[in-house]
């Protein structure tokens, strides 16, 4: 997720600074960018990611499931009762033992069958919803261990291109927000890029340590000159 913000442009320079640069917060608490820190909440414990609930792909699983089943069980049961087994059956039956394993439709047929489990497999052992960053949770307040919140990775960088566009001679600021790393993006039209890139690293790290996150991610902050028109 990204935000950004433009502005007339005016030369051409760059200066970047990797992962790891930003300075401590006022309050003495060290910057978003001394490494990405365990996903530990306020309260000790491991602050897991959000499960999405995946309605729509269950959903289509089981009913194609439920199709499938019941057209089979429905066969089986009037094979007993001493009728004929369906068309669909004896041809599937016929197809299976007589085509040979390197035919195509056969190897269509099981990288088919391979993917949709590949498929439903992720979706099972994945959490999934990868726009939520979980945040710590409060101490010394009752009631709030079963309590979890999370923030948009969206709004997060808002929230950081705002304070990236409050720093003196930043002109334009782009910011993506990952789920381990945070990249800004600026164009400084006047001031020193050293000094701009500093003060970004102060206030974007202070920023991003007071977001709340349980894990605190990386931060890398670029900075270049707006390119001549």
């Amino acid at each position: 997720m990204s935000a950004h913000t433009s502005g007339q442009p005016t030369g051409d320079s760059d200066l970047s600074s990797g992962p790891g640069q930003a300075a401590p917060s006022a309050d003495g608490t060290p910057g978003a960018a001394e490494g990405a820190t365990k996903v530990i909440d306020g309260s000790g414990r491991s602050a897991h990611r959000f499960w999405s609930s995946r309605r729509i792909p269950a959903a289509l699983a089981a009913l194609l499931s439920a199709v499938a089943v019941g057209f089979l069980l429905y066969d089986v049961v009037a094979v007993r009762a001493g009728w004929n087994a369906m068309r669909w059956r004896r041809r599937l039956a016929e197809e299976l033992a007589t085509r040979p394993l390197d035919d195509v439709w056969m190897i269509v047929g099981a990288a088919v069958a391979m993917a949709l489990g590949l498929w439903l497999f992720l979706l099972a052992v994945t959490p999934g919803l990868r726009r939520l960053l979980p945040m710590r949770r409060p101490t010394g307040i009752p009631g709030t261990e079963v309590v979890r919140a999370g923030l948009d990775r969206r709004a997060a960088a808002l929230v950081l291109r705002d304070r990236a566009m409050q720093v003196p001679g930043v002109q334009s600021a782009q910011v993506d927000v990952g789920r381990r790393k945070v990249k800004a993006r600026a164009r400084a039209h006047f001031r020193d890029l050293e000094e701009v890139r500093a003060d970004l690293d102060a206030e974007l790290g202070e920023a991003v340590t007071s977001l709340g996150l349980a894990r605190q991610p990386t931060l890398a902050v670029r900075v270049r000159r707006p390119k001549k028109g």
